[in-house]
């Protein structure tokens, strides 16, 4: 849906092809596995994402959805939204957004639930620190 907005907007304002083209697509996917310590010592691995997708305007900024069914593509579309909603009102962010595919209200909470040990965690949170990426990002997620 966010693709066919921005294709419509773009022929009413006869934007030029090469700055459509540039909007139509994120500027930086990644995708992730994060493993969840449970309770009694279960592990379970959720899968994560994190869009920026235009940072023209400065820093990405947008948060995290948790949601069973939450995908690449859902989370690509809310980082283009994030972009039009930050550009439409002034605001010097780019548009960025992050997800993880489980359902929140079937996690445990409280002491027992922690982030598993995991030798790549170091580089995980190298690769999703603020500034990692070129022109930063400023979701919740940016502090894994």
């Amino acid at each position: 849906m966010a693709l066919q907005q921005l294709d419509a907007a773009a022929a009413r304002l006869g934007l030029e092809p090469e700055v459509h083209a540039r909007l139509r697509w994120p500027k930086r996917c990644l995708v992730v596995s994060v493993p969840v310590r449970l309770d009694r010592g279960h592990t379970e691995v959720f899968t994560g994402y994190r869009v920026q997708h235009n940072l023209a305007l400065g820093p990405g900024k947008g948060g995290l959805r948790y949601h069973p069914s939450v995908n690449l593509g859902e989370v690509s579309a809310l980082a283009m939204w994030m972009s039009w909603k930050c550009a439409l009102v002034g605001l010097p962010f780019g548009g960025a957004k992050g997800g993880i595919c489980c359902d929140p209200t079937q996690l445990p909470a409280g002491p027992g639930v922690s982030p598993a040990p995991d030798p790549l965690s170091p580089r995980r949170r190298d690769a999703l620190r603020p500034g990692a990426a070129a022109g930063g990002d400023h979701g919740r997620a940016a502090g894994l």
